[in-house]
């Protein structure tokens, strides 16, 4: 059983979280969300804690965003965009239980403190910024530290507010980079 309230966008992610884990779920009727909706998950927050899982897509981040400037103590869980995808469908419904269980387990709280671990001169050396691949490494890293993919704005955002350590992101760029080297040599 999961602590907190896990809060999705509708009604078919609700089915897929609970075929996962057992857990307790909330839907904010996707960007219908309202204020009414917003003051249920407050409380729910207040009482149990709350996990963030929306859809790795636009409107996922909107309502995340929304959630998060809204509720204080939120913990985030992220999907990979390649893994919530079916016949081109973004969404958690899409993903298969063992990807729920995997976000859930890396969910992040963020920082309150304005942290400045990571500047734009880390984002150009990590290679992160500024080169073709940037954004396909992004996605890659974003994947591996379970903050999920986004611009590299949000991306240094989300390394700052979520707390990764310089050893954390340097151990999974290692991960992703032997990923990508044993695929080349299995060419």
């Amino acid at each position: 059983m999961i602590k907190e309230i896990i809060v999705v966008e509708g009604k078919s992610d609700i089915s897929a979280v609970k075929k996962a884990v057992d857990a307790q779920v909330i839907a904010t009727s996707g960007l219908g969300i309202n204020e009414k909706i917003i003051s249920v998950i407050k409380k729910a927050s207040k009482n149990r804690g709350i996990i963030i899982l929306t859809d790795p897509d636009y409107p996922g981040k909107k309502i995340r965003n929304i959630l998060s400037s809204e509720i204080e103590n939120c913990k985030h869980a992220f999907i990979p965009r390649d893994k919530a995808n079916k016949n081109g469908n973004i969404g958690v419904e899409n993903a298969c239980s063992e990807e729920i269980i995997e976000a859930l387990k890396n969910a992040r709280a963020e920082i309150a403190e304005n942290r400045q671990e990571f500047s734009n001169k880390d984002m150009v050396y990590y290679e992160l910024i500024g080169n073709d691949n940037a954004s396909k490494r992004r996605g890659l890293i974003g994947d591996e530290l379970g903050i999920g993919y986004c611009s590299a704005k949000q991306f240094l955002k989300r390394l700052n507010t979520f707390g990764i350590t310089r050893d954390e992101l340097e151990a999974a760029i290692i991960t992703v980079e032997n990923f990508k080297n044993d695929k080349e040599t299995d060419k």
